[in-house]
């Protein structure tokens, strides 16, 4: 039986008369890990503004539609959008100590933005904090919550802004080189960890990177963006199949074959499976 996708985009983006996006066509699934991958000035983060209804706030302009759950979203008010933002989308930004402020607690953090949907706090936040910090592995006590960002270390920040982006259960969430900031292994956890809950809340994910060998561990489907449109577009256990100019080059720069990327995490998912099933 066919359904509607969760997200559905047709759009074109740019600043001041430049066209940055040209022509912007794909779907995700309820549930799917998109990733998006390019290069230095293909348009990613142009889109993800686009996406979030942010970019008129750098200047820019979007035409066309972005459907989530048939709803879209170009066509809201400001004040709409702030009710979706958050709520049915989510942003997990890069930089994540240049994302949090130093100037309030973590605590502090969860409340702002429990508030920004939620009437009420209580109880209700408090349990939620407690479940999601558990299950990005960090700790829930009240003293871990006292501290500001600058007290913890780049890949606990970068947990926490996973937690703050599941905090109010959304149907997407669009993760923005959540890894660039990050020193190889914490990448790997992180990676490791978005997958896992990925599984868990099947919350759908589009991951946007322009590192191919993080691209390939997380998706179940690649799109890659070149020149602001979307050359290529296919799963990633097709990523064989690749004819476009632009992706036959981003895999030129593997160190080792996809197919060996792709059987890592194959034994990796399942060495995770009791943890994602506790």
């Amino acid at each position: 039986m066919s359904h509607a996708p969760l997200l559905r985009v047709n759009l074109k983006a740019g600043y001041s008369g430049r066209l940055v996006l040209r022509d912007i066509h794909f779907e995700l699934e309820h549930g799917e890990v998109l990733g998006l991958v390019g290069g230095s000035g293909a348009g990613k983060s142009t889109l993800v503004l686009s996406l979030l209804g942010l970019l008129p706030w750098r200047g820019g302009r979007v035409t066309g539609e972005v459907l989530l759950e048939g709803d879209n979203l170009l066509a809201h008010s400001e004040r709409k959008l702030r009710t979706v933002r958050g709520r049915r989308i989510a942003l997990i930004p890069q930089s994540p100590m240049s994302a949090l402020n130093p100037a309030i607690s973590l605590q502090s953090h969860f409340n702002e933005a429990w508030r920004a949907h939620e009437r009420h706090a209580g109880s209700a936040l408090a349990s939620r904090v407690h479940e999601l910090l558990a299950e990005v592995q960090l700790p829930s006590d009240a003293e871990f919550l006292r501290r500001r960002p600058g007290q913890i270390s780049v890949g606990q920040a970068q947990r926490v802004l996973i937690a703050l982006a599941l905090l109010h259960r959304p149907a997407l969430i669009i993760a923005d080189e959540p890894t660039s900031a990050l020193d190889p292994v914490t990448q790997s956890q992180i990676i490791g960890l978005l997958r896992q809950l990925n599984r868990i809340h099947r919350t759908a994910l589009f991951y946007v990177s322009h590192d191919l060998i993080s691209v390939l561990q997380i998706s179940d489907r690649i799109a890659v963006l070149d020149d602001g449109t979307i050359v290529e577009n296919l799963p990633v256990s097709r990523i064989g199949e690749a004819r476009h100019e632009a992706t036959l080059s981003l895999l030129s720069t593997l160190p080792v074959p996809p197919d060996v990327l792709l059987n890592f995490r194959g034994r990796a998912a399942l060495e995770a499976q009791p943890a994602a099933l506790h």
